[in-house]
């Protein structure tokens, strides 16, 4: 399920883009956090790929834990934390889901460029068919709470696999707000290799009441 960075009931109007303002009381990137976070992509990427000896394997274990370690002290509540808030980064600052890259965008549409690295690799070359509804979500979560509408959760998302999705090739994602009625909010959405289409969504998006997590 999917909320967007106004789902904290920020006034309408300071999300009247697609890309959004950073809301009221939001943390903002320290220096040097979304180099951190392109480096961790690149990290989740090359251990994906990595059939390392068993030396390499130990001495690996013992610098993630010992990272984890040093990062624990500085775990923070769920509205302070930095990742997942950055709305001005692609990925929103997280590396669950791919790196969005927004090229157009308004309250009714959005285009953009997606890249699946290793770590998103099902088999053959192939994106992992999970990874796909997690663009999906994204893009179609964001756009259904844009243009001043208030927030809303995902209460489904349907995919339909056309062809293919290559992993390490740019990929072209639109999404679209199809319609309204009442707290419904719908919203349809494709991914594309070139001119190959490669899956296509609908979402539904329901207004949450005042006072609804």
């Amino acid at each position: 399920m999917t909320t967007t960075p106004d789902s904290d009931g920020t006034p309408d109007g300071l999300t009247s883009t697609w890309e959004s303002r950073q809301r009221l009381g939001a943390p903002t990137a320290p220096e040097g956090f979304p180099e951190m976070i392109e480096a961790l992509r690149d990290l989740q990427d090359k251990v994906t790929a990595a059939a390392p000896p068993d030396e390499l394997i130990a001495e690996l274990t013992k610098t993630f834990t010992d990272l984890a370690d040093r990062l624990a002290p500085h775990a923070v509540d769920e509205r302070r934390q930095i990742t997942g808030h950055l709305t001005e980064l692609p990925g929103r600052g997280q590396t669950m889901s791919p790196a969005l890259h927004v090229d157009e965008a308004d309250a009714q549409h959005a285009v953009g460029r997606v890249y699946f690295g290793r770590f998103y690799l099902g088999g053959n070359g192939a994106v992992h068919g999970g990874a796909i509804p997690l663009l999906f979500d994204e893009v179609m979560g964001r756009l259904a709470n844009t243009g001043g509408r208030r927030p809303s959760r995902t209460a489904y998302l349907r995919v339909n696999y056309r062809s293919i999705a290559p992993i390490e090739t740019e990929l072209r994602v639109e999404a679209r707000f199809d319609r309204e009625e009442g707290r419904k909010r719908f919203l349809v959405a494709e991914l594309y290799d070139g001119d190959t289409l490669c899956a296509d969504a609908e979402g539904l998006f329901v207004q949450l009441r005042p006072g609804q997590p």
